[in-house]
């Protein structure tokens, strides 16, 4: 690949912000693979079932008619933003105006354009650690700043009122909830997300909640959303959310955002200049899913139960590796950090770091995980079990007899 000449610059936001470290696991994974190493991927955030049929058959009818073979409008299709709106009141408990739904290219676009239409430069975002890997980095593409605000797994991954206001200063402009959780799977309780949003009122700052895994409960966790629980917060309360890990419909590329009206009048008109719209028989797609039954979910959420329970038990019979045991989403983040600094596998290497780890396990193991550095929390790895069983089970036994040799 040529290089750039001195002259051809390109921009300071860019140059500040990382690489998806999830996608480049996966990329790299993939590229194994192409090349005839036999990888186990537990990198991508992607269940490994198809799209229901029913789903597809509707995509497959919306391609023969030529009304989807045009532009629509930018906030999306009406009749998917009427159904966004009766599925939020049939799962979040309350009512919400199709005007207030934004429809977007996956749910990334819709976080990506939410901090593009709050964001100043120098605003703060306060971000509770660990956090999924693109948010610090969308907030800076934004001009902002992003906060962190650790607690571990002995807090269960949750974090205190008092934690989130020892890091509020003058420019706090937002605060991100991700509950069920990506990477840790930590379902907040009820009482914590309502004194947040309690603390965010009083403060006068924006709420993003992101709640892609809103149906992805287990034991006797359950999703608490904030504009149901404090019916105050919704003037200052944007939601995100899609169809990609509720319905296995990561392809698809829908998601969308929740908003007061101003904001999401703002969130369309970037979108004006962006992306137009949404692919149509990707948007007929999404409303079959949302204006669908939910049996198909709670079958996968079954297997991801099963999956769950198998690599939570197996990575806690690893010599120094402690895995929590997640209620929500489809990833496991074990701490491994006593597996640092130690001589490991059949060629004794030494990992310094939780991201030497997980390019070692690549590389000598063959299987793929995500450093915790990615997510803000050093001395972690994370494993996705949105795969088949019985790849999970080889992929474990990989890690066990890589750590025992």
């Amino acid at each position: 690949m040529a290089e750039l000449e001195s002259w051809q610059t390109l921009s300071d936001r860019i140059n500040s912000v990382s690489p998806s470290a999830t996608l480049a696991v996966d990329g790299k994974a993939k590229a194994l693979k192409a090349a005839g190493v036999d990888v186990i991927g537990f990198g991508a955030g992607e269940p490994n079932f198809p799209t229901p049929d029913y789903i597809v058959d509707v995509a497959a009818a919306a391609c023969r008619d030529p009304k989807n073979h045009r532009y629509t409008p930018t906030a999306g299709l009406p009749e998917l933003r009427e159904a966004i709106a009766k599925k939020t009141l049939r799962d979040s408990g309350y009512e919400v105006s199709p005007d207030q739904v934004i429809v977007t290219n996956g749910g990334k676009q819709a976080v990506f354009e939410t901090f593009q239409v709050l964001i100043n430069d120098g605003d703060e975002v306060i971000i509770p650690a660990p956090f999924w890997t693109s948010y610090t980095e969308v907030v800076k593409l934004a001009g902002g700043k992003p906060v962190e605000v650790f607690s571990g797994s002995d807090r269960n991954f949750t974090p205190t009122v008092a934690q989130l206001e020892a890091a509020r200063t003058a420019r706090t402009k937002a605060i991100v909830l991700n509950s069920p959780s990506n990477p840790t799977g930590a379902v907040w309780p009820e009482e914590t997300v309502r004194a947040i949003g309690e603390w965010a009122l009083e403060h006068h700052l924006w709420v993003i909640s992101d709640e892609i895994y809103e149906h992805l409960n287990y034991d006797d966790a359950k999703t608490t959303y904030v504009g149901a629980v404090l019916p105050e917060i919704r003037k200052q309360l944007i939601v995100l959310n899609g169809v990609a890990k509720t319905y296995a419909m990561t392809g698809w590329r829908v998601g969308w955002a929740i908003a007061p009206g101003p904001v999401a009048k703002a969130i369309a008109k970037l979108s004006g200049h962006m992306t137009s719209n949404v692919a149509n028989v990707s948007q007929r797609a999404a409303l079959a899913a949302v204006a669908g039954p939910l049996d198909e979910v709670h079958m996968m959420r079954e297997a991801f139960d099963k999956r769950r329970r198998a690599i939570v038990a197996a990575l806690n019979a690893i010599p120094g590796v402690e895995c929590p045991t997640p209620t929500g989403a489809f990833y496991a983040f074990p701490n491994v950090e006593a597996l640092l600094g130690k001589p490991l596998g059949p060629n004794g290497s030494v990992a310094a770091t939780s991201s030497d780890l997980a390019a070692l396990l690549l590389d000598e193991a063959h299987i793929a995980a995500v450093p915790g550095e990615a997510f803000g929390a050093p001395g972690y790895l994370r494993f996705s079990y949105a795969l088949a069983d019985d790849a999970l089970a080889e992929g474990m036994k990989r890690f066990q007899d890589w750590v025992a040799a």
